[in-house]
């Protein structure tokens, strides 16, 4: 379990890649086997990451699987909504499809589904709640506009 300002996280895997990453009950990560997670994590709350370089595995189905490869590639402090995110992989009128399959993300924060909001700018559908990805959003636009000088 990782102590962060919007409540603990729960890190899960084992020495070749991480799982999830996760609000709420958890198992808490077997010392040693996590450590580089919890230090970027911590790292990134801090505001002094902008990229994790974490080895990921998450099970998920192909479309899944490309979907959250886009996410990874959403820039730090960004936002895309659902439609420009359901373009990126390929489908535009799949936006629906996409909202699933960011929801079904195991791994929240590093593979940034908190970046994808409503075409209107609207914060929609969070895992870890509404509150949370406004926090992150906000953090993330605060750390990009200190690292600009802003």
């Amino acid at each position: 379990m990782l102590d962060t300002p919007i409540g603990p996280l729960f890190v899960e895997g084992d020495p070749s890649a991480v799982t999830a990453v996760r609000f709420g009950p958890g198992e808490e990560h077997r010392a040693g086997d996590l450590d580089a997670a919890v230090e970027e994590l911590t790292a990134y709350f801090a505001g002094q990451l902008t990229d994790f370089d974490l080895p990921l595995r998450a099970d998920g189905t192909p479309f899944q699987q490309r979907v959250w490869a886009e996410l990874r590639r959403i820039p730090f402090g960004e936002t895309w909504s659902y439609g420009a995110l359901a373009a990126a992989v390929g489908n535009p009128k799949a936006a629906r499809a996409v909202g699933m399959a960011n929801n079904r993300n195991p791994v929240s924060i590093v593979v940034p589904c908190h970046r994808v909001i409503g075409a209107g700018g609207s914060l929609t559908g969070y895992g870890g709640g509404l509150d949370r990805k406004a926090w992150l959003l906000d953090h993330e636009r605060r750390v990009r506009a200190a690292a600009q000088g802003c």
